[in-house]
């Protein structure tokens, strides 16, 4: 049996929707956070694009319900091992916001930070094409606090801690710059098919 570094402890079941090293945690979902859950009402959250778009600009609660909603229905792997199939979020497609601010030609990584103070990096184009969110539902339900409600960025592709809870913005760059995760030693994109949990996988 292949054991991935760092992350030990549960069996692994064949599912064919798994990547390599993952297990799937059925109903669980796990809650793991590197601050502490702030206490962020829906009327206090904001959200905000800026650096490298023609019209940098903020939405409150209202305004980013006000934009067409979308639905991801599919699986999430968490770069602990756990995978989640047949999940089900609602929001906004990023691409809505994408429209609003019109990214520049230059742009090509992404920083998105949190009302905790959590950063991440992306790849532009992991955030374009219909492949990423801002959710605020999860099942039908509001989104959780301690699961990064009242809303957090979803890149379901990815491993989750690129879709960083308690979302307050993204800063588009014309480069790679690492966020809390990146510069303690994980891999800059975190692709769950191709086992990147490291620097260096």
């Amino acid at each position: 049996m292949n054991v991935t570094r760092g992350f030990t402890g549960r069996p692994r079941v064949h599912h064919p929707g798994l990547p390599p090293g993952q297990y799937d945690a059925g109903d669980d979902w796990p809650v793991l956070s590197a601050e502490v859950t702030p206490d962020l009402a829906p009327a206090d959250w904001t959200f905000r694009i800026d650096g490298l778009v023609a019209e940098p600009r903020s939405w409150d609660w209202d305004e980013a319900h006000a934009l067409p909603p979308s639905v991801y229905e599919g699986d999430i792997h968490c770069v602990t091992s756990w995978s989640k199939f047949g999940v089900r979020f609602g929001g906004v497609s990023l691409d809505a916001f994408w429209d609003e601010v019109r990214p520049d030609a230059s742009a090509t990584h992404v920083v998105a930070y949190s009302h905790s103070g959590y950063t991440t990096n992306l790849p532009l184009a992991d955030l374009t094409g219909g492949r990423a969110w801002i959710a605020w539902e999860y099942d039908g339900e509001p989104l959780a606090a301690e699961h990064g409600g009242p809303a957090r960025l979803l890149v379901p592709h990815l491993y989750f801690w690129k879709s960083a809870k308690w979302i307050a913005g993204l800063r588009l760059l014309d480069h790679d710059e690492p966020g809390f995760w990146e510069q303690n030693g994980y891999h800059a994109r975190g692709n769950p098919w191709e086992e990147q949990r490291y620097s260096g996988d």
